[in-house]
Parts: structure tokens; sequence; C-alpha cells
């Protein structure tokens, strides 16, 4: 593992060896140099996709299908549950997640064909259940909003997860469809502490731009949502209620929640960051977390692996009850309109039953 070192603007330490890697990464103390001031830069990697909607049947995941049109993210959120992909590239999960992008160019044409199918029959995707779909580069290359315009012509029902303000950009393709039913957005806020939002998450939106971005989006009419995600012992978890009630404030309806998820290498990252960051915490931290996963740093077993068991995580649970109860959020639901789906150039959707 190559030595911790913090850079600017970057959220993990290090750059550890992939599980999937071939080569071993050994590192020469002898030539070892202090980090200069600038950061590793980031490499896009344009890549035509074989295929663009992903499919899951989890049943602690609210959706069953999903696109997302960058793999790995500039975010750098040290705590992302999707650092781990990163190793079926052949890349570490570390700082090669943030730095080393794979942009899907082809997205949009990809989504147009798998919308067109006559076996496709239309039910919500979520565009960004894995990476960010407005991170950095998307100011530039615009898959997304081109993957929202295609939706947009077939009436495909969409949900947007994200924790940048960018989506403000495409409110005259949300709001419309918002009005006809078929979007609604979530943006994650972790915290209200500007500081640990910069350690935490370095180059994702600051928490009150993410604050702003939802109250735009409620104006424009845009059913959203507020994710207080990951919820992390010792760090930002007594923001939960303060957080709700900003996202509330703000003209949200809804919110969630997920505890720090740390599945395979991961736990290493994270534990590496806290010792860098926080190293007074770090055993309080993680012996929290151990607490909420039957002794080990993560299981994920369905049903678990968002919320944690244990005392703490009851505890958790019955806080983000009592404020979503008392803010009225949650008190009704949302549903998305799956019955105006239509291929354009299509002069009629038959039934097959």
């Amino acid at each position: 593992m190559e030595r911790p070192i913090v850079w600017k603007g970057r959220g993990a330490v290090s750059n550890p060896q992939g599980r999937f890697e071939r080569d071993i990464r050994v590192v020469d103390e002898d030539a070892y140099w202090e980090a200069p001031g600038q950061a590793p830069e980031t490499q896009v990697t344009l890549r035509q996709a074989r295929s663009i909607i992903s499919r899951n049947d989890s049943p602690d995941i609210p959706f069953s299908q999903s696109i997302n049109p960058y793999q790995g993210c500039e975010h750098g959120c040290i705590y992302c549950y999707a650092r781990p992909s990163h190793s079926y590239l052949g890349l570490s999960p570390g700082l090669d997640f943030e730095t080393r992008l794979y942009a899907k160019e082809n997205a949009a044409a990809l989504l147009r064909e798998e919308l067109s199918r006559p076996g496709y029959r239309c039910d919500v995707i979520v565009i960004g259940g894995n990476t960010d779909p407005y991170q950095p580069v998307e100011r530039e290359l615009r898959i997304t909003r081109a993957v929202l315009e295609v939706c947009a012509e077939f009436n495909q029902p969409v949900g947007i997860i994200t924790k940048s303000a960018l989506i403000e950009r495409d409110l005259d393709l949300l709001a419309p469809m918002a009005a006809k039913g078929l979007a609604h957005a979530f943006v994650s806020v972790t915290t209200l502490d500007a500081e640990l939002a910069r350690r935490l998450e370095p180059r994702a939106s600051a928490p009150y731009r993410r604050l702003k971005a939802l109250r735009r989006l409620a104006e424009a009419g845009v059913p959203c949502g507020v994710m207080v995600a990951p919820v992390i012992p010792f760090l930002n978890d007594q923001d939960m209620e303060t957080i709700l009630e900003a996202a509330r404030e703000a003209g949200v309806q809804r919110a969630g929640y997920v505890v720090l998820r740390l599945p395979h290498e991961l736990k290493d990252l994270f534990q590496e960051w806290l010792a860098q960051h926080y190293p007074l915490r770090a055993e309080r931290v993680m012996a929290r977390v151990r607490d909420m996963r039957g002794g080990m740093a993560y299981n994920s077993r369905w049903r678990e692996r968002q919320t944690g068991t244990g005392t703490y995580a009851e505890l958790l649970a019955q806080r983000f009850d009592k404020a979503c109860r008392r803010l009225g959020l949650n008190a009704r639901s949302v549903s998305l309109d799956t019955s105006r789906f239509k291929v354009p150039g299509r002069a009629e959707q038959m039934e097959l039953f």
C-alpha cells in the first residue's frame, strides 16, 4: 500500500491495490518525496458501453432500474460504497476511483435503443444509483442531460440521486417532466458543517448549495427529498435533525437515511482517512461501526446493510422517524406515472394482455 498523503481536493489518502489487480504495488521509501501542492489530475476516458440500463432485485433498494453515466466519481467522497467497483476495471478504489474516470459517451443512444425495443416495459429509472450523474465532468460532457432528453421524449419516468447543485442546470427538462408526474429528485446532504464536508466529500457541492438546489427544485415543482447519508458515528450523526429541518424549510417532501457502509477495500480506505483527519476519534468511530455490523466493519445482509443493527442503529431509526413526523416529511408517497410512456413515432403502444 502506498504511503498516505493528504491531497488537497481529494478524498482518499492513498491508492491501494484493487482486489482484482494482477500487479503488486511496492513503495520505494528511498524515492519517497513529500507531496507537492497540486493534487493528482483527473483523467477521463470516453467509453462505448454495451448496455445502459442496470437492473436489480434487491429487497432493500426501492428501484429496479438505474443508469450510471460515469464509472468513478470526482467528488472523492471517502465513504462512497461504489469505490470497490473500480477494482473490476483493474484499478484502485482509492485515488484511481476519483481521478481515473470513464464516461459512457453513447449512453443516450443506447437508452433510446433500449426504450424502443418491443419487449421493454416501462418502470422508473433512477439516474445515479451508484456514482453521481452530476459530478464535475458532467458540466462539460453533458451525458446525464442527454439521457434526460431521451427520457423526456419517451415520457420515461426518472428519479435522480445526487449531491451536486449542477442539477439546477436541467430544471428546463425536469420541471415539465415533473408536471406530468415523470420526475423526482433526491439530494444527499451529509452534514451542514462546511469543514467536515470539505474533508469527507472534497469536490461535491457545499452543503448550503445543496440546500439551495433543493429549494430551486421545489420552487420549480419538482418533487424532491433529502438523503441524510451516510450517517457516521461521532462525525455527523448529531446533524440528522438539523439537516432534516433545513431541508424541510427548503421545500422537500420526503427524506431517507443510510448508515455508513464499508464493503471490501472501503473499510481500509476509510480507516486510513480517519487516522489522517480525526485520529483522536478513529477508534471510537470504528468501534460503533462494528457495533452496528455484528462485530464486523461491514455485513452485506439485505434489510440490514442500509440501517445496521443493534441499540445504536435502533436509536438512529427512532430519531429519524420522530423528526420526520414532527416536520411532516414522508407524510404521503410520491409515485411516478408509467402510463404516459410512448415510443416516439410508434402509432400505438399495444398491450400484451
